[in-house]
């Protein structure tokens, strides 16, 4: 049922993302089967946008002018382009340094009040919180429960384009844990519905230094959740006190997934490895990648079983990692030990430096043949 008049909906055309097959990638991995929902092909380039439509529309009906969240880049983007579509005045709170400038430029375009704060993700967070109480100013992080009614909506076109039959695994990057609960969320409603008889296991990845889920369920069962101090390049999910965690624990348990984490370097080559594939993501999507190889390797993925990463956000949103990746700058040697040969040898066949010519038409086809006989792609 709608929750505003159709009149009121504030859109950009979002949904209706790709599904991508992926075949270099499962044969890598010893899958049948592999695909990628590319939610970063919504209109600001990320998955917020299914959910400001909905929660910015119900803002704008309740009469606010002023719409408001804290951010880690990607939600910052979509609601200051959906409240410039609606005419309404947006205010974004987000960590100073820790942000992508491809995302920090959006929020700019789009006209919001931006202002960066000396503390990280949770801190804005906590400055917000008092912010909305003292001034007429609608929160839009996800907390808000009409966000996650149009972040669930991703799991309507899976099941759509996978001709209602259920993938096996949906793999998730974990942030602040609403994607994954809102996904488990519309394929309850699904099964509810009888449209299906039963759900993808949902499993959520974590980075190792963003990793407060991962350590509770290590720790404890979920039962309760001890914050951390974030630090991951994957700026989107550098997030230590996930708003949502207990909806993730309570999704990981009734659909049978996992959580796992991933090193910078893994996450790194995976973004190489999807890059490869001519989809291309930002860092934090790519952990979902990164994360399926390690549940391939524990035999929690089956060769026949078909699985979904859930790409949040376009490739163009952090240009700075991929430059440095492809420079041989972004990994520290710390970070490169323990890497295997054989990370090592995919690692070297994937970065793609620009090479610096004579205008010479022999030093081309020069480089041409050095490609053509070397280990870079076909």
């Amino acid at each position: 049922m709608p929750i505003v008049s159709e009149e009121r909906v504030v859109t950009l055309r979002e949904g209706n993302t790709p599904l991508y097959e992926m075949p270099r990638t499962a044969a890598a991995l010893g899958l049948n089967w592999l695909l990628a929902k590319h939610q970063g092909m919504n209109p600001t380039g990320s998955f917020k946008d299914t959910g400001m439509t909905a929660a910015l529309s119900v803002a704008v009906a309740s009469g606010f002018e002023w719409v408001a969240c804290a951010s880690t880049g990607n939600t910052s983007a979509a609601m200051a382009a959906y409240a410039a579509r609606a005419g309404v005045r947006s205010l974004v709170l987000i960590p100073e340094g820790k942000i992508a400038w491809g995302k920090l430029s959006q929020a700019m375009d789009y006209g919001s009040t931006t202002l960066q704060l000396r503390t990280d993700f949770d801190g804005c967070v906590r400055v917000l919180s008092e912010v909305v109480q003292r001034a007429p100013v609608y929160l839009l992080n996800s907390v808000n429960p009409y966000r996650l009614e149009g972040q669930k909506t991703p799991a309507f076109e899976i099941l759509e384009q996978c001709d209602w039959q259920p993938p096996h695994h949906v793999i998730v990057p974990g942030g602040n844990l609403a994607n994954c609960s809102a996904l488990g969320k519309g394929f309850a409603e699904m099964m509810h519905l009888g449209l299906i008889h039963r759900a993808p296991k949902i499993s959520v990845i974590q980075a190792e230094g963003a990793n407060p889920l991962y350590r509770s369920l290590q720790s404890n069962g979920g039962v309760s959740l001890e914050p951390v101090v974030a630090k991951t390049r994957a700026s989107a999910i550098q997030i230590g006190s996930p708003a949502s965690w207990k909806k993730a624990v309570r999704t990981l348990a009734w659909t049978g997934g996992w959580c796992e984490q991933v090193s910078e370097r893994e996450i790194a080559l995976a973004k190489a490895e999807i890059g490869a594939e001519g989809i291309g993501c930002e860092p934090a999507s790519a952990v979902t990648l990164a994360g399926l190889k390690k549940l391939v390797a524990n035999g929690r993925v089956g060769k026949e079983e078909t699985a979904v990463l859930l790409l949040t956000g376009h490739t163009l949103k952090d240009s700075e990692y991929t430059i440095k990746y492809h420079l041989g700058e972004l990994l520290s040697d710390a970070e490169m030990e323990g890497a295997s040969a054989a990370e090592l040898a995919e690692n070297a066949r994937l970065r793609r430096a620009p090479v610096v010519l004579d205008a010479d038409v022999d030093a081309v086809l020069r480089a041409i043949d050095s490609q053509a006989s070397g280990s870079g792609r076909a």
